[in-house]
């Protein structure tokens, strides 16, 4: 079966899949997440790139919010998914694209060297607004500090121009606005629509898992 890499966003770490990889494991799928935080949006890239190569055959890569743009400069993927995420185009990066709501903006505070946090009494309203309160406590705690710089970089390739992409949209996501997200939706061949926030991986994870694994049998399907 065709194996997955998980991709996450900023202040984020792999642990935030765990809901997600716990079941697709239970469905006998091989999944991969690797720790961005490398400094630079290149060095992102680089690191999931070493994960797709380490597959027996391309992969299908999800890349959640930041995640998006890099996974776009990625190469041997067999799908991409965008959840919530930036799909870049030309020399667009995340933060010129200004796409994220004045909610999240207002609960990002900057450290004395140059790193950004996310204020934990404000995080759970942007980002787990449909997430339980524990749920939304546990994800807090697993929050890093980010540097900035990444979101300036450029990917070196546009790899959903040539490999089929399904974008998720989530309506009611406080962190990046819906209808920039309709937007980068157009870029890619397919778009589902989901009432969620911005980390379905934590409030519906069976979403998630029901949409990797249908692709997955799409694309089995596909080969035989």
């Amino acid at each position: 079966m065709t194996g997955v890499v998980l991709v996450h966003g900023l202040w984020h770490d792999p642990q935030h899949f765990d809901l997600v990889v716990r079941e697709l494991h239970a469905h006998g799928v091989e999944v991969a997440v690797p720790e961005l935080h490398r400094g630079s949006l290149q060095a992102d890239t680089e690191v999931v790139q070493a994960a797709v190569d380490e597959m027996a055959q391309p992969p299908l890569v999800l890349g959640h919010s930041y995640g998006g743009s890099v996974i776009t400069g990625l190469t041997g993927v067999d799908r991409f998914v965008y959840l919530a995420a930036f799909v870049l185009a030309g020399s667009e990066h995340v933060a010129g694209l200004r796409a994220t709501t004045r909610t999240l903006d207002s609960t990002v505070t900057r450290r004395e060297d140059g790193a950004t946090r996310l204020d934990p009494t404000k995080a759970a309203d942007a980002l787990y607004n449909d997430c339980s309160a524990d749920l939304a406590a546990w994800a807090i705690a697993r929050l890093r500090p980010q540097r900035p710089e990444v979101t300036k970089g450029v990917p070196r390739r546009h790899a959903w121009r040539e490999t089929p992409a399904t974008y998720v949209v989530c309506t009611e996501d406080r962190a990046i606005d819906p209808d920039r997200q309709r937007e980068m939706a157009e870029r890619c061949g397919e778009v589902r629509t989901w009432p969620t926030g911005h980390s379905p991986f934590l409030s519906r994870p069976d979403l998630v898992v029901e949409l990797i694994t249908e692709s997955l049998d799409g694309a089995a399907h596909n080969r035989s």
